[in-house]
């Protein structure tokens, strides 16, 4: 997805373009992590936990922060997509990797294409089946112009700061307790771990893990010498996407706390139009489609960037798989109606996999294949905080197996 016209002399990435390629990999990572998951998990905890969700967010954002540390540091330095890296390290794991990594994402991203639906639905009134295959005509369109690369940046930076201004009004709007936010930030009167598991799950799970990385390599920054500018950006789009749940969090307590019960079978909306009636329900659509066809497009992208080395004819024909993954997922939505509930599980399963043993192959590169990094010495601090974020994930992964023994009850 590299454009000729981002290119200067001698083939090098020109400055500005790949600082907006960055800036677009930092969103693409955030607003991948956004999606209409995102939004209902924010919202049911909230709901159920009140201020004290405060603590699972910083918990969740802190591991968060580590994990993707060390993803985008050994992505970044070795200039190699987490596939190739597997391969590296175990012949086929990469393979295994791109398997899991793309069935999940087109699962998932049959609920993203009926996340815009509602979107749309909430926003203009639209039939959820005509919101889904017009959202999923402007996904495509993203991936059919000339200058695609630049384009998916773009639309994810305005998107995602669309998403977070939008949610600011709301918050401001519904006068959370903030005061007790903060208390009960570092002094919950309730500590639930699953909601932390999910959060963390949700924010850096299956493609999500990968997809800032992966656009980070076709920006141009590799390599040791960009060390300092690869932890800036996988830290600054961990932040957002913090910042996008923090937000959403006080905007939905500032409702509950005032006494306000949401409905049982839809939260997220209601919360909304709780807080700012009519306009608030409008304000909803907009912020879910805008959450959803970002995750389209992020998952789309990422999924396909797992299939582009292991063949020449696959990298010719890039966007036009994307455009086909894209048309696949909007199909089965259309077929069904709704995003099949039993593929979803399954689908959260294995995204449960995913991440410990695509962290764990990472991790295996920095800490024993420096050849792989060009001889970088990878630090030994990062590391263990990489490990240990590793560890926590064999957990999360191991309770993610749960998920495919529900689908046989």
């Amino acid at each position: 997805m590299t454009d000729r016209t981002t290119l200067g002399q001698a083939g090098a990435p020109a400055a500005a373009p790949r600082r907006g390629a960055l800036l677009g990999a930092m969103f693409l990572m955030a607003t991948s992590a956004i999606g209409p998951g995102f939004i209902t998990q924010t919202t049911v905890f909230t709901a159920e936990l009140g201020a004290a969700l405060a603590f699972a967010i910083l918990v969740s954002v802190l591991v968060d922060i580590a994990i993707q540390l060390n993803v985008w540091r050994v992505v970044g330095v070795s200039g190699r997509r987490a596939q190739d890296l597997g391969n590296s390290v175990l012949p086929g794991a990469g393979y295994a990797l791109a398997g899991l990594d793309v069935f999940g994402g087109i699962i998932f991203n049959i609920g993203n294409v009926a996340g815009t639906a509602l979107g749309l639905n909430a926003l203009l009134g639209l039939d959820v089946k005509i919101g889904g295959t017009v959202s999923a005509l402007v996904a495509v369109a993203v991936f059919l112009i000339r200058r695609a690369g630049v384009a998916m940046d773009r639309i994810v930076v305005v998107l995602g700061c669309l998403m977070i201004a939008m949610t600011l009004y709301v918050a401001i709007v519904s006068s959370p307790p903030l005061g007790e936010v903060l208390v009960q930030t570092v002094a919950p009167e309730e500590i639930r771990f699953l909601a932390i598991t999910t959060l963390i799950g949700g924010t850096v799970g299956g493609y999500i893990t990968y997809a800032g990385a992966h656009r980070m390599i076709e920006s141009g920054l590799t390599g040791p010498e960009n060390v300092r500018g690869i932890t800036r950006s996988s830290i600054t789009g961990i932040l957002v996407t913090g910042l996008m749940r923090t937000l959403l969090f006080l905007a939905v307590l500032g409702v509950v706390a005032g006494g306000a019960r949401l409905a049982a079978d839809n939260p997220a909306p209601s919360a909304f139009q709780h807080a700012a009636g009519e306009a608030g329900l409008r304000v909803f659509g907009l912020i879910m489609w805008s959450a959803a066809i970002t995750s389209v497009i992020g998952a789309s992208y990422t999924s396909v960037s797992f299939l582009v080395s292991f063949s020449p004819w696959i990298e010719r024909h890039r966007n036009r798989l994307v455009v086909a993954f894209i048309a696949l997922s909007t199909v089965i939505y259309l077929s069904l109606g709704t995003a099949p509930v039993t593929l979803l599980i399954l689908a959260g399963a294995l995204n449960g996999l995913i991440l410990p043993f695509g962290l764990g192959l990472l991790m295996w590169v920095a800490g024993r294949r420096s050849d792989l990094l060009g001889g970088y010495r990878y630090p030994v601090w990062l590391l263990v905080l990489g490990v240990a974020a590793w560890l926590l994930t064999l957990y999360l992964g191991w309770n993610s197996l749960t998920g495919i023994a529900d689908l046989w009850k």
